[in-house]
């Protein structure tokens, strides 16, 4: 993996795992190196960034989005054990009672309130999911943004705006619609996956990817997939569709194995 060019920022990412058993993202901008989430077990963590040549204890903090398991499962272990802060807001802390006991630095931000950790600057904005405060991030280094989008039941007006502009955008494309409602899920679950407080939709994602078009956008990762309801050449044939005219390079993010990594500058 290249070093950073002196002349202007550059980030690094890379989708450790993504989908209903476990999510999480690794971030680098120049000497900064965080996660987004920590859904798989401490141990799965430290084995997929091996795989990507890094070290759990160069990580300088782990960030959550909000209190679901496959969001947080591995965070306290994980930061208990390299020393890590857990940056997460008031209202997903007070939700993770159990989840997180082992006297963990926690950080708190405030959701539409701007932090900084190191070299990236995080800007957390409202998702509408039935956590307690859920939010989706955009992250910026240098004149560099990626927007994150995971777990959210419809697009609004506010994630439109947050993520527009972005170099990049890792973006749920939960469930095929028809996969759902003839799948196996008891239908009060199939209920809430489709909700406004539920999970996004291979054509919902579409058409929000194709609002977020323009220029700049270089990589589109495709996140959140369910095992059960959807297929990877599903969601990239409905994805496909809005950026085949685009030079953007559209990808799935997988639960079971790493992604690629991307660098953009």
């Amino acid at each position: 993996m290249g070093g950073f060019n002196e002349k202007g920022a550059q980030l690094k990412i890379c989708v450790l795992g993504s989908g209903s058993s476990g999510n999480a993202i690794y971030i680098e901008a120049r000497q900064t190196k965080i996660l987004v989430d920590a859904g798989l077990s401490a141990r799965t963590l430290v084995e997929r960034l091996r795989r990507i040549s890094e070290k759990p204890e160069n990580l300088q903090a782990i960030v959550i989005s909000h209190e679901h398991h496959d969001h947080i499962k591995g965070a306290g272990t994980l930061a208990h054990k390299y020393h890590l802060p857990i940056y997460m807001n008031q209202e997903t802390l007070k939700a993770s009672n159990g989840l997180l006991s082992q006297g963990e630095e926690i950080r708190e931000f405030s959701t539409g309130k701007s932090f900084k950790i190191g070299d990236i600057l995080l800007e957390p904005f409202s998702l509408p999911h039935d956590a307690a405060d859920p939010v989706g991030f955009a992250l910026y280094s240098g004149n560099l943004k990626v927007g994150i989008t995971l777990d959210f039941g419809y697009p609004t007006h506010l994630i439109r705006e947050r993520m527009k502009g972005a170099d990049m955008v890792i973006l749920e494309s939960n469930h095929d619609v028809s996969m759902l409602m003839m799948g196996p899920y008891p239908w009060k679950l199939k209920q809430r996956i489709r909700s406004k407080m539920g999970h996004l939709s291979n054509d919902d994602s579409s058409l929000l990817l194709r609002d977020l078009l323009h220029d700049k956008l270089t990589h589109v990762v495709l996140a959140h997939l369910s095992q059960t309801n959807n297929h990877p050449e599903i969601a990239l044939m409905t994805a496909k569709e809005v950026v085949e005219n685009c030079q953007v390079d559209l990808s799935v993010a997988s639960q079971d194995e790493v992604g690629k990594i991307i660098e953009l500058s």
